[in-house]
């Protein structure tokens, strides 16, 4: 959505592949330490669609801590 954004992306797929890697396939499920990293990539694609005035509205966003929807 933006390029400002890329390598705040770059940097929370490492950050989660690493710990999905090394610890939640290990069975270590005591938190998701790149929470704040995916939390600023968030800011920035959301900053980055509302410069652009791309329409979101019905959209729903995941995220850490969000409930899958149902289905």
């Amino acid at each position: 959505v933006g390029e400002a954004c890329t390598e705040l992306k770059r940097e929370y797929d490492q950050c989660f592949n690493r710990w999905f890697a090394e610890h939640f396939l290990k069975g270590d499920r005591s938190g998701d330490p790149c929470t704040e990293t995916f939390r600023k990539y968030q800011r920035c694609v959301q900053k980055a669609i509302k410069e652009k005035d791309i329409p979101i509205d019905g959209v729903e966003f995941m995220g850490p801590n969000k409930d899958k929807p149902d289905s």
